[in-house]
């Protein structure tokens, strides 16, 4: 009885150990994670001594410069260095601690291009991002300080902090009247706030808590310590923004400190060329189709005319699908009547170039039809999308611009007004203007098109839903002078197959169809109409 317990004992100590051994270095990691301060990275590239701060931000008036202050290391190791590092993140070295957590790693992505092509490919990569900046630049990012005519001075615009990580606040000031103490304080309600160093003659309250106060017997040393406030935001939101107060005895100020992280860059590396725009590695040409194969031959046939190597992208909803081949062309099956604006999606989708030109597939290219203007414009200019005209048979152009605006219409919902027209020209492009829509051809920058999107319920019918919906996303622009041709619509009765009786169908649907009550029933719902008006 006694061996038998014994072994019993033993058999269960093992079991214990093993426990132990998987159990106590998984608490020891998560401790270890869960206590190691974020790592931050600030906005704003400043550096401090040792490659901290950067000092113009803490550069004080003359005024100032003789007064002393003394750096707070912890909150110095929140505001990070003026670039990032790709280094393996070190880790405590336990058992198991690869196969629960996995292995720390670090890639060099400059490693992927060979050492002769990589001085080139960096070439081409920072003209890219400056054109990048460019576009993307708005104006309430820059930062402007109100001058203290309250008496207190703060910044306007332009703080930034990126979400759960810390920024000192630039600008603060008291220009007050001669007091025995000199208080101001600061609260938010998304953040806390610090001081990243510490200056003599200064009480602060506060520290780490959504209110500081601080308060001096001496106004100067007062200004000098508000140089070192520093932000921290708490509540996690990849976009939203702090209203942050900022008071003395007698005056309330109220700023705002966006909270976002950076607009990640997406560049399209075109490759080296002698030619201005080497239109093959910048543009791919998509299109939709349903069953006039005639039609698209005749289109591609054309595009090979002047333009042999660019890209054709073919979506295609036919219920018996021919195939369409050749050189530079990808043909994408969907289900049958799947529509138009899911054809535009799915074409789109697979574009991997900077830009993609839309053309309906009953277009014909001519020697009018320089897709190298239109390149030209939105190289040139802040455009995301440029449309150009199509030629009739009859010999009419179409650029079909329309300015659209929406007016507030209560409980109800919106007006939306359409009007046929511009807004001005282009400085530098006398035959282009600045519009809200334009004809079913036009050239788009990918991502921009892409982020406005197609709404595939809109099956047969839709066009201007597009720019609707992309209004504030798309700024967009026409171009008269440069043209494609429309393939005949005159038909005899006599002369039609039955695959343009069918395609009639599809395209034409009667009055009972109920295409037409979709698409208002999307712009009540959707969009929130309650009506439109147009000419």
């Amino acid at each position: 009885m006694a061996s038998h317990c014994l072994r019993a004992g033993m058999r269960l100590s093992k079991k214990l150990c093993g426990f132990l051994v998987l159990f106590v270095p998984l608490c020891l990691l998560c401790f270890h994670i869960y206590t190691k301060p974020a790592s931050v990275v600030n906005v704003w590239n400043r550096e401090v001594p040792k490659g901290l701060l950067d000092q113009t931000v803490f550069q004080p008036s003359e005024k100032l410069s003789h007064i002393p202050f003394k750096w707070k290391d912890e909150v110095l190791q929140l505001l990070p260095k003026n670039s990032c590092k790709c280094e393996a993140e070190a880790t405590l070295n336990i058992p198991f601690r690869q196969e629960l957590f996995g292995k720390p790693y670090a890639v060099d992505f400059a490693s992927a291009v060979s050492v002769s092509q990589l001085n080139e490919t960096k070439r081409r990569r920072d003209e890219e991002y400056k054109k990048f900046k460019m576009r993307h630049h708005n104006p309430t990012d820059v930062l402007i300080i109100a001058k203290a005519n309250s008496p207190l001075e703060y910044p306007t615009q332009g703080v930034e902090v990126r979400p759960l990580k810390t920024v000192i606040i630039p600008g603060l000031s008291l220009q007050d009247f001669l007091k025995k103490v000199y208080k101001v304080s600061l609260s938010a309600n998304k953040g806390t706030f610090n001081i990243a160093a510490e200056v003599e003659g200064v009480t602060v309250k506060g520290a780490g808590e959504e209110r500081i106060t601080l308060s001096s017997p001496n106004m100067d040393n007062l200004n000098r310590q508000l140089q070192f406030v520093s932000y921290t935001n708490t509540i996690f939101h990849p976009n939203t923004a702090d209203i942050v107060q900022f008071q003395s005895d007698e005056h309330l100020a109220t700023f705002h400190i966006k909270i976002r992280h950076p607009t990640v860059p997406k560049m399209y590396d075109t490759g080296s060329s002698n030619t201005k725009y080497n239109i093959s590695a910048l543009v791919t040409i998509a299109t939709k189709t349903f069953l006039r194969y005639d039609k698209l031959q005749n289109l591609i046939d054309s595009i090979r005319k002047f333009y042999p190597t660019v890209t054709i992208i073919i979506a295609d909803d036919s219920e018996n699908p021919q195939k369409v081949e050749g050189p530079f062309i990808e043909h994408y099956i969907m289900p049958f009547g799947k529509g138009w604006f899911a054809g535009r999606n799915l074409a789109i989708s697979q574009v991997t170039t900077k830009y993609v030109l839309w053309v309906d597939d009953d277009f014909i290219f001519s020697p009018r039809t320089k897709i190298e203007r239109m390149v030209d414009v939105l190289e040139r200019t802040t455009l995301d999308l440029v449309g150009g005209a199509v030629r009739e048979i009859t010999g009419y152009y179409t650029t079909y611009r329309q300015k659209i605006s929406v007016f507030p219409g209560g409980k109800e919902g919106d007006c939306l007004m359409t009007r046929q027209g511009y807004h001005h020209t282009i400085n530098g492009f006398p035959n282009c203007v600045v519009t809200d829509g334009v004809v079913n051809f036009f050239l788009a920058r990918t991502d921009k098109i892409l982020q406005a999107g197609f709404d595939p319920r809109l099956s047969r019918i839709g066009h201007l839903e597009f720019f609707i919906d992309g209004l504030g996303i798309l700024h967009v622009g026409s171009c008269d002078d440069v043209i494609v041709d429309h393939a005949s619509k005159i038909q005899l009765p006599w002369s039609k197959t039955e695959t343009d009786k069918e395609y009639a169908k599809f395209r034409y649907p009667k009055s009972s169809d109920n295409s037409m009550v979709l698409r208002h029933i999307l712009f009540y719902f959707k969009n929130r109409f309650k009506c439109m008006t147009g000419n």
